[in-house]
């Protein structure tokens, strides 16, 4: 099945789940007595599936609600959904409200909840059909040529996009001038020096149909012969554009005469949206209260302990310029801290004065986390586009589990992802996702003996990531996360 048509698939049960969601939700509401009044009811509610079946649509193709186009990451398809569906819901009031067409708020209500729960089930289901072609077998097998970032980059996209069906194998890679070839199978297994002649046997009993070029240097004689005898075996070849900066253009592919022409569309970074600004003061000031409830009286008991409740971080802001970053004074790296300093770590209730720097405007609610000046200095150009906008309290990087002791150029790549689609969409996802992760460490706080350990993608780990149930992938990111804090 390819990528596209799955994609239809995945929007034809939605369009089939819309009309027999409403039939629950209608008999929620009427139960079964389909005679009298109640009868009358169902011609109400057909204009409004018609009206769902058009909106759906053209949310589905805007905001790509299939989970998959953007990487099966499942508290973001969950919080996609919701936000589409509330969407959805405030245009059907309005319109039934102006077209004065009646329809029970109780029969919507259940509507809704069906659509919700219908719409996550079906693209839960579509993972485990891919699951299960996946363990058996049912999937494209391909080779990365390649051993750097950029590489390992490519390996972790494909495992997080199984809808392609396709599945790294291993990755080639130059070991010498004589240009051989070492292997290295994503089973950890000895590695085998190879020459080039014999890479195309390698690839013949790996069964592999798709070699991807991830290599500095593309055009050598063994590359381009390696490259022709793939082709003439039926083997495709993909190549990625180099240099690796330019994996975070949005490229258009043009054909000029059967010339390639890779066309870079570089979006501006540091023109904000005005909506930004404006979401962080609401935003801030309603968690505001809430927030004091809980901080205030933790700064009060810390001061008791540790003699203050507060400490200052000095960090860089929007084009370097530092500024106090604010948290509550626990030590987040400490071994065998009291219990409750460690269910302040847990639940990142000891960023939460951040809220004071975001009202300030030194902060965002949703941005690239702040470092201190000792790792700025360090940036590369391409790593200090991470300055050109407002630092934030959560983000694109830390809901996938990147944290202070990951490098700034693992963090740069996601940052710089968010960057190219700001939307207030991306901003609710990741602060609904953020609040997810809360809940679900609240839910599971482990016991904590020592620092914080991540999660490094790398070895098998990488190849497990798609076999791990939903709900353990939403546990251990709830952990590995800690989308406030660094």
């Amino acid at each position: 099945m390819k990528a596209r048509n799955f994609h239809f698939w995945i929007l034809f049960a939605d369009l089939v789940w819309i009309p027999a969601a409403m039939v629950l939700a209608w008999l929620l509401r009427y139960g079964t007595d389909w005679t009298g009044a109640n009868a009358q009811y169902i011609h109400t509610t057909i204009p409004f599936v018609i009206a769902t079946w058009f909106l759906w649509d053209l949310l589905s193709a805007g905001m790509k609600l299939d989970g998959f186009r953007r990487g099966w990451w499942f508290p973001a398809v969950v919080t996609e959904l919701f936000l589409a569906l509330c969407c959805l819901l405030g245009i059907l009031l309005a319109c039934g409200y102006l077209l004065r067409e009646y329809a029970s708020r109780l029969t919507l209500t259940y509507f809704g909840l069906m659509l919700f729960a219908g719409f996550v089930l079906i693209r839960y289901a579509a993972n485990l059909l891919l699951r299960a072609r996946y363990r058996n077998g049912d999937v494209r097998k391909a080779v990365i040529a390649g051993s750097g970032r950029i590489a390992r980059e490519i390996a972790i996209k494909i495992q997080r996009h199984p809808e392609m069906l396709c599945k790294v194998v291993g990755f080639l890679y130059p070991q010498d001038a004589a240009s051989d070839m070492g292997f290295i199978p994503a089973v950890p297994a000895s590695t085998r020096t190879l020459s080039a002649l014999s890479v195309l046997e390698l690839l013949r009993t790996e069964g592999v149909s798709e070699l991807i070029l991830a290599l500095p240097k593309v055009s050598t004689p063994e590359i381009l012969n390696l490259v022709a005898r793939c082709r003439d075996l039926g083997i495709n070849v993909s190549v990625v554009p180099q240099p690796y900066e330019l994996y975070l253009s949005r490229p258009d592919l043009l054909d000029l005469g059967g010339l390639p022409l890779l066309q870079l569309r570089e979006s501006s970074q540091t023109a904000i949206p005005r909506w930004k600004r404006t979401a962080d003061v609401i935003l801030s000031v309603l968690l505001a209260l809430p927030a004091a409830l809980i901080v205030v009286p933790s700064a009060l008991l810390l001061r008791l302990r540790r003699g203050r409740g507060f400490c200052v971080d000095t960090r860089c802001g929007q084009f370097g310029k530092p500024f106090r970053m604010f948290r509550l004074n626990v030590d987040r790296n400490a071994r065998n801290l009291p219990r409750f300093e460690s269910l302040l770590v847990e639940l990142s209730i000891t960023e939460m004065p951040q809220l004071w720097n975001v009202l300030r405007g030194e902060m965002s609610l949703v941005g690239p986390r702040p470092e201190p000046p000792e790792r700025v200095r360090r940036y590369s150009e391409w790593q200090q586009q991470r300055l050109s906008v407002k630092p934030g309290m959560t983000g694109l990087a830390q809901v996938h589990g990147l944290r202070e002791q990951h490098s700034s150029e693992e963090k740069t790549r996601f940052d710089l992802q968010y960057f190219l689609r700001p939307s207030p969409w991306t901003d609710l996802s990741l602060v609904l996702q953020t609040l997810g992760t809360l809940a679900m460490r609240l839910l599971f706080v482990p016991g904590r003996t020592g620092p914080a350990s991540e999660s490094n993608i790398s070895g098998q780990a990488l190849y497990n990531v798609f076999d791990t149930h939903f709900m353990q992938e939403s546990v251990h990111g709830a952990h590995r996360s800690q989308p406030s804090a660094d």
